[in-house]
C-alpha cells in the first residue's frame, strides 16, 4: 500500500514538472546500442534526481512517433502493466501508459 502511495505521488510529481513546461531532450531517439549506453550513462550520474531523468529520458505526456511506430510507455518493453512502472533501473519510476520517453524498445 505505501509503495502503491508512493508511486502515486512521483506520477503526480512528473505529470507537474511536465505539464509545468520541462524541456526534455526527446529527439534524437536511442536507436542504436552507441545512443542508448549514452543515455543511460547520463541518467547514472543524474543520480536519481527525478527533473534530470525526465529531461535526459525525454519524457513527454503523450506518445511520440517515431520511425513511424507510436512510442508509448504501455507498448515498451520495459513497462509494468499492473503497476504502471518503468521497471529501467536507470529510471524506474512510475508512468501513464501514454507517457513516452526515448529508451522506448518493443
Amino acid at each position: 500500500m505505501a509503495n502503491e502511495t508512493n508511486d502515486e505521488n512521483v506520477a503526480g510529481q512528473i505529470r507537474s514538472l511536465l505539464a509545468g513546461g520541462l524541456k526534455t531532450e526527446v529527439f534524437p531517439r536511442a536507436d542504436d546500442q552507441d545512443s542508448v549506453a549514452e543515455i543511460l550513462g547520463r541518467l547514472r550520474e543524474a543520480g536519481g534526481d527525478i527533473s534530470a531523468g525526465l529531461v535526459i529520458a525525454g519524457f513527454t505526456l503523450q506518445p511520440v512517433e517515431h520511425g513511424g511506430i507510436e512510442q508509448a510507455c504501455e507498448t515498451c518493453m520495459y513497462y509494468l502493466v499492473h503497476r504502471r512502472f518503468c521497471e529501467l533501473p536507470e529510471l524506474a519510476v512510475p508512468v501513464e501508459p501514454q507517457w513516452s520517453c526515448r529508451l522506448w524498445r518493443i
